[in-house]
């Protein structure tokens, strides 16, 4: 017996899938503008290094206790309230950013980021797995459409800030905040069914995802990026915050052109395969950026990161289908922020005491092994991921 879904039903769920990505991808900059800036310049911000790097871990580390919340009150509000919400606190959040100063200012402002990409990001992940035929094509086009905003940011923040300081850009980025409002406003209002179903233990022993995930985001959305800036400063003192915004904006660009890519060779090879493969030569590059090939490996962990994006929803989706699968997504995304929470916590204490390349070597053999122990458990075949489900 075969499982089939209706054309009007696809068309539906990629209208919605393209809705709640353009949302986050208009919230999503004055955020990853903020990885670029705050390190460079934090004491115009008025923290130090490792406050910096405690702050932009702080809206990782708020949604492993905040994203049960989130998940519960998306699923009994649906989509539309919950992304308005966010876009429109992540709105203030720009704003706190251009005009408040010190630790315990910004700290309540990513704290409340948090728990705003929280929203966001489930929306998009739920909606591109909605329907499992094309969702790794789903899942590629919605990181695609998300990536668009920051890598328009990214270059203009780091010439303004080399213009007229650090501050102006964000709230320039608040105001797109608010544009997102036109976005989620479309978005599906029913509430999703498992709101009403038993919740699981708040407590489990980590799979071989949950590790993949929190390595992925220790390594590419911690340290990396931390250590970008960081790096890129002694390297190149005078043009330094212009070469990593460019790097940066790269990453983004990298997931409009490749994140399709991935999703459409997932599709084809399976995804499992896919993030292993990756996976893998990600960790070789890792070694080669703390060796000291800062712009080339660097360069090549963007393209890398941009292919494997897509390949987590749907993977997530065929090894828990039903109702459940929205919790198994919240619970992918909660490990994956608590690495790329400890990631710059790591990156503003050890860089200045300890050789980069210990440090990223020691993560990419951590990766490496994570990605691994994902390829010993396979899910579904290639055929299954076209859609086709006996």
């Amino acid at each position: 017996m075969f499982r089939t879904t209706t054309a009007p039903a696809l068309a539906s769920t990629d209208l919605n899938s393209r809705h709640a990505a353009m949302a986050l991808g208009l919230s999503l900059p004055a955020d990853v503008v903020l990885y670029l800036l705050l390190p460079m310049y934090a004491g115009q911000f008025g923290v130090t290094l490792a406050e910096a790097g405690m702050l932009l871990a702080a809206n990782r580390l708020v949604r492993i206790a905040g994203y049960g919340a989130v998940a519960r009150f998306y699923a009994r509000n649906g989509d539309r309230l919950s992304c308005t919400i966010a876009v429109v606190a992540a709105a203030f959040c720009g704003l706190g950013y251009a005009t408040l100063s010190g630790f315990w200012a910004l700290l309540p402002l990513r704290l409340v980021w948090g728990l705003c990409f929280a929203a966001l990001n489930l929306s998009t992940q739920s909606l591109a797995t909605a329907e499992l035929l094309g969702a790794a094509r789903r899942s590629g086009r919605s990181r695609a459409l998300i990536a668009m905003g920051p890598v328009l940011a990214l270059p203009l923040g780091a010439l303004l800030a080399l213009w007229a300081g650090p501050r102006i850009i964000f709230c320039i980025l608040a105001a797109f905040s608010l544009v997102a409002v036109l976005a989620t406003r479309r978005l599906p209002a029913v509430p999703h069914g498992s709101a009403h179903s038993k919740p699981a233990r708040r407590f489990k022993r980590p799979n071989s995802l949950d590790a993949w995930s929190f390595m992925e985001g220790l390594t590419l959305d911690g340290l990396f990026i931390v250590g970008l800036s960081y790096l890129g400063k002694d390297l190149m003192p005078v043009g330094a915050v212009v070469m990593a915004g460019s790097l940066m904006a790269l990453r983004y660009l990298a997931e409009i052109l490749l994140s399709p890519v991935g999703g459409h060779m997932a599709e084809r090879f399976g995804a499992e395969r896919l993030l292993v493969s990756l996976s893998l030569v990600t960790a070789i590059a890792l070694v080669g950026f703390g060796l000291g090939w800062l712009w080339s490996c660097a360069a090549s962990i963007v393209v890398l990161r941009a292919l494997q994006l897509p390949l987590l929803p749907p993977i997530v989706a065929h090894r828990t289908p039903g109702p459940e699968r929205m919790h198994a997504l919240a619970a992918r995304a909660v490990w994956r922020d608590v690495g790329a929470g400890i990631g710059p916590l790591l990156a503003g204490l050890l860089l200045p005491v300890v050789a980069s390349s210990w440090l990223y070597g020691s993560c990419a053999l951590l990766l490496a092994a994570a990605a691994l122990a994902c390829g010993r458990n396979p899910s579904a075949s290639p055929g299954k991921q076209q859609g086709v489900i006996p």
